[in-house]
């Protein structure tokens, strides 16, 4: 199993300070687009300050935003860095401006959802929230992972996308396990659940594989849940 490490980050190796994509405080839940293990969507939080981003026309306006993100901690595993969004990260995906340390296919069009929704809602950039899934050996962005933050009675989802060039290397399953174990450092989770496509076995193997089980489905979908560690024994 690959080891989690939580690392501050003073400087963005690829542009000035980012912000993580959702925070860990209160907020309005956001809608969940159907797409699981293709994106996450984000879920409120909080911002600490203001820049102005760009957003293409066809999207409603957008409020300036600019959360301090240099302050916020990367989560280390073996092969990624699951790094939390930057506001130029954000505009570049909405204005379709290539970087130069993206994957090939990367932004998905769940990364696109993404940046939408945290463009368009600030309070979702924060601690407990989405991130790039960026490889530690290139620095490549490959996609995406990120928790749905508030928690409703103890329960937080999340959902994860990686791009196609680089599916088939253990990538989702290495991101989703260290992100369902840093959920559970958050005050009062005890239940970590993704939904995924019942079309989507391969999500299905992926979430099974980060040591989630199933809890329930229906016609279209299936849960899977992890559930908090038992305290040590005192």
């Amino acid at each position: 199993m690959p080891s989690i490490t939580a690392a501050t980050r003073e400087v963005d190796e690829y542009g000035p300070p980012r912000a993580s994509s959702a925070c860990p405080c209160p907020g309005r839940r956001l809608s969940r687009p159907n797409r699981h293990s293709q994106a996450p969507t984000a879920r409120p939080g909080r911002s600490p300050t203001t820049r102005s981003v760009e957003v293409p026309s066809a999207l409603p306006p957008v409020p300036d935003f600019s959360p301090r993100t240099d302050l916020l901690t990367d989560l280390l595993t073996d092969r990624l860095a699951l790094r939390p969004w930057s506001a130029d990260e954000i505009t570049a995906v909405l204005d379709d401006v290539r970087q130069a340390h993206w994957a090939d296919d990367f932004p998905a069009e769940g990364d696109r959802v993404i940046a939408g929704v945290l463009a368009e809602q600030p309070d979702a950039l924060g601690e407990y929230g989405q991130r790039r899934i960026v490889e530690r050996a290139g620095g490549l962005v490959v996609g995406s992972i990120g928790l749905f933050w508030p928690p409703h009675d103890g329960r937080l989802e999340f959902g994860y996308g990686v791009v196609p060039s680089r599916r088939g290397r253990g990538y989702a399953t290495e991101a989703a396990r260290a992100l369902v174990a840093f959920a559970f450092t958050a005050p009062g989770v005890h239940t970590v659940y993704a939904e995924v496509d019942l079309t989507n076995p391969a999500s299905c193997r992926v979430l099974e594989k980060a040591g989630l089980e199933r809890w329930s489905s229906d016609e279209e979908t299936a849960r899977f849940r992890a559930t908090a560690p038992a305290p040590p024994a005192a």
